[in-house]
């Protein structure tokens, strides 16, 4: 988990060092494709069917809209603002995911969790201070971009447990394909296909298929609720890729509020797991009646 959150990390560098030198449009249009070309080959390897009805699940089309909205919100923010700011403001997925669990999937939050995401909203909104002088508007497209993905999360639920988790990813990463078109068909900016912009790119496809490849193999090594947690090491890794590569000097609110989001982030999945065993407690018990 530790690696794969560190090759994603490394996947928003990439990404920044490639769209400060070419379009958006074009850097997810050839990340889109390298990285769909790697996983049909790797479905292919493991024999998982990437055609069929299933492809056109409402759910997975749904889930595949969320992706297409996560990833122009995700590249947008990631060209503009620093990784610093990025890296905390996307730590607030997995409190947003919580909040749309208890609103759009009934499940039930009690006061502690709902005052983690409340803390958690209060550390995002210090990191962007949407009211400063510093506030550039960029921010709101990486919100919109880890609200978009948090959705996506959401409706992985939902999808139908037949489908192999291969075949959703590839999917979504293959849809990435149609905004990154039209983005670059009306990109202002020229195209660019010096070593500086093509090196980050074919970077991007490697670490960030290396990073899904490693989150995988963790997930099936151990239980989630032993390696989930590790997630926020990517708070570490970006903020410091962001200092030593494009000299990011996070001042201390960004501090403040990063430390505010991982602390309520912990909390919350320290909470959820808590609950989790005593529920397992309680059925064991009935059981055993």
């Amino acid at each position: 988990m530790i690696l794969s959150m560190a090759l994603l990390a490394g996947a928003d560098a990439f990404f920044k060092l490639a769209t400060n030198a070419a379009p958006i449009g074009q850097v997810m249009t050839l990340v889109s494709i390298g990285g769909t070309a790697l996983f049909v080959a790797l479905a292919a390897m493991r024999g998982v069917s990437l055609l069929g009805r299933d492809a056109l699940h409402p759910m997975v089309l749904l889930r595949n809209l969320c992706e297409v909205v996560g990833a122009v919100g995700m590249v947008t923010g990631l060209k503009y603002i620093s990784l610093p700011v990025f890296a905390a403001i996307i730590q607030t997925g997995p409190l947003i995911v919580v909040l749309g669990a208890a609103i759009f999937l009934k499940e039930q939050v009690g006061w502690r969790r709902w005052a983690a995401v409340a803390v958690g909203i209060v550390g995002m909104l210090i990191v962007i201070r949407p009211f400063g002088a510093g506030f550039t508007g960029y921010e709101l497209w990486a919100v919109l971009g880890i609200a978009a993905l948090s959705a996506r999360d959401l409706v992985t639920r939902l999808s139908p447990p037949h489908i192999p988790a291969l075949a959703i990813s590839t999917w979504g990463f293959g849809i990435t394909l149609v905004p990154g078109l039209a983005l670059w068909a009306f990109a202002s900016e020229p195209s660019s296909y010096a070593p500086d912009a093509l090196w980050p790119i074919l970077g991007a496809v490697i670490v960030t298929t290396s990073g899904y490849l490693a989150i995988t193999t963790a997930m099936r090594l151990a239980p989630a609720s032993i390696v989930s947690p590790f997630r926020y090491t990517r708070l570490i890794f970006t903020t410091a890729l962001g200092i030593l590569i494009f000299g990011d000097r996070p001042d201390g609110w960004t501090l403040v509020g990063a430390a505010l989001i991982l602390a309520a982030g912990l909390y919350s999945f320290l909470r959820e797991r808590r609950l989790a065993k005593e529920a397992l407690a309680q059925t064991q018990a009935g059981l055993a009646c």
